[in-house]
């Protein structure tokens, strides 16, 4: 019977990433820096807040858009960070993590036919759903351009089909971001445009040189952005599955029709352990912060001097580079890495075909486990005389 499933879902691909990584799971020896997952564990005060809710019995159902207290946390967060408005009451909605948010944001926005414009390379979880909301994704080279989605790229795609726009910066798989005049340039652009900016802005709280800029603040395009973050990058809370969605309030209303009928709520026990690390914790990021800034410096300097093709990160924590010499297809390159080096990074296709021919090596990995990974490599590319 499995012609009677809906088509978008049959189309639908396993993840590179994971894919890859299961591929390699149950190799001997083999030394994994592919998975994008915070090493540091979920901070103790953040935990214990969690107990506390077991142990006080907040284990039932909170309103749809989350409790109140958390609401008003995060429009508090966001205001003194990112210099962001949003009423606690009718412009927040917490989520079962991002990519909830991101699933029930295209399926409020999109109908059968409308393109979606997206930066290539880029993490696979948008594809997918942009597909199941009856959307067609518009990938956009940007290898080209520093792999950052600009405005002048975003307008020579923008067609009459053009439904949204996303921004997923800082960005997974490149670690480039977007500073406020580039952001501004965009907001500039669309002003007079009925399209939609989907802003994913996860890694928000993870960028080093500068400090992240939302293309919320605008007003030109306030009106129509989708801010999309949460907090399993920034406190190490992947498996809590908490995210958020900041809207303006007519659209926040639609929103929240969706995710009612999605999930009810995010958990409530996640939900107290959020509330905990959005007031008490806000500089728990900070010290995550400072060492992957001190990894990226290492790796940085290591691939450099092996002669690689890379883009300097400027948040996230993760380096998207190319081998010079080598036209070997991603994956095919990737196997040999893990055949000849014993060492496992995501083939880049993983992110669109526009990561063709470049790996991804995250750095959410112990420095002792990057200096291993940084010297398998470079023996790898003595023996192919590289």
């Amino acid at each position: 019977m499995e012609h009677l499933i809906n088509t978008n879902v049959a189309q639908i691909k396993i993840s590179g990433i994971r894919q890859f990584f299961n591929l390699v799971a149950n190799k001997p020896d083999v030394l994994s820096l592919t998975i994008g997952q915070p090493d540091f564990h979920t901070p103790e005060h953040v935990k214990d807040a969690g107990k506390r809710a077991i142990n006080e019995n907040y284990t039932t159902y909170t309103q749809n858009a989350g409790i109140l207290p958390l609401r008003k946390a995060i429009s508090t967060f966001v205001r003194e960070q990112y210099d962001l408005s949003y009423d606690a009451d009718s412009e927040v909605i917490v989520t079962v993590g991002a990519s909830q948010a991101i699933d029930i944001t295209l399926r409020t926005i999109l109908q059968p036919g409308d393109e979606v414009l997206l930066p290539g390379p880029i993490y696979p979880g948008y594809e997918p759903l942009i597909r199941l909301a009856g959307g067609i994704p518009v990938h956009v080279d940007t290898a080209d351009n520093q792999f950052k989605f600009t405005r002048e790229l975003i307008a020579n795609y923008i067609t009459d089909k053009t439904k949204c726009i996303i921004l997923p910066y800082p960005s997974n798989p490149t670690g480039v971001t977007l500073t406020k005049n580039e952001l501004h340039e965009i907001a500039t652009e669309l002003e007079n445009k009925d399209i939609f900016i989907l802003a994913d802005e996860i890694y928000s709280e993870l960028t080093y040189e500068q400090k992240h800029a939302s293309i919320g603040i605008f007003s030109e395009v306030s009106n129509k952005t989708i801010i999309i973050n949460g907090l399993s990058k920034s406190h190490s809370m992947t498996g809590w599955r908490i995210g958020y969605i900041l809207a303006p309030k007519w659209l926040a209303e639609h929103l929240l029709k969706v995710h009612q009928y999605n999930v009810s709520c995010a958990s409530s026990i996640s939900q107290y352990a959020a509330l905990e690390a959005l007031t008490a914790g806000k500089s728990d990021p900070i010290l995550m912060k400072d060492q992957y800034k001190l990894r990226r410096d290492y790796l940085l300097s290591r691939l450099d001097k092996m002669g690689l093709d890379t883009v300097k990160p400027d948040g996230a924590f993760y380096f998207f580079f190319k081998i010079p010499g080598i036209t070997t297809q991603s994956f095919d390159l990737a196997v040999q890495l893990v055949d000849e080096a014993k060492l496992a990074l995501v083939p880049g296709d993983a992110f669109s075909d526009y990561g063709q021919g470049y790996l991804r090596l995250s750095y959410a990995y112990s420095m002792e486990t990057l200096v291993e990974g940084m010297n398998r490599l470079e023996q790898f590319l003595i023996n192919k005389k590289i």
